[in-house]
């Protein structure tokens, strides 16, 4: 995580070859990509992010990426706070 200029979050997605084969690498991808498009609006911006797949998403569910990407960036402060009022 590092901050930027741009007045936007910008978000790479990687994995490496320890996550398995090429076919599981972009299943992994696609899935945390997914899993980060409700984000869009409420993600803090000016910041540059790299999200590193690990072996054990290969059998993740889609609710599971969910669930560990909200506690991600809510612990790294990312998410807009919401309004209270």
């Amino acid at each position: 995580m590092s901050p930027n200029e741009l007045g936007q979050s910008r978000f790479a997605v990687a994995a490496g070859r320890t996550v398995g084969n090429a076919v599981q690498r972009n299943r992994t991808k696609r899935m945390i990509r997914a899993a980060l498009q409700p984000y869009g609006e409420v993600i803090q911006p000016g910041w540059d992010i790299i999200l590193l797949a690990r072996k054990p998403m290969v059998n993740a569910t889609f609710q599971e990426t969910q669930m560990a990407l909200h506690s991600l960036l809510n612990r790294a402060k990312l998410v807009k706070q919401q309004d209270a009022g």
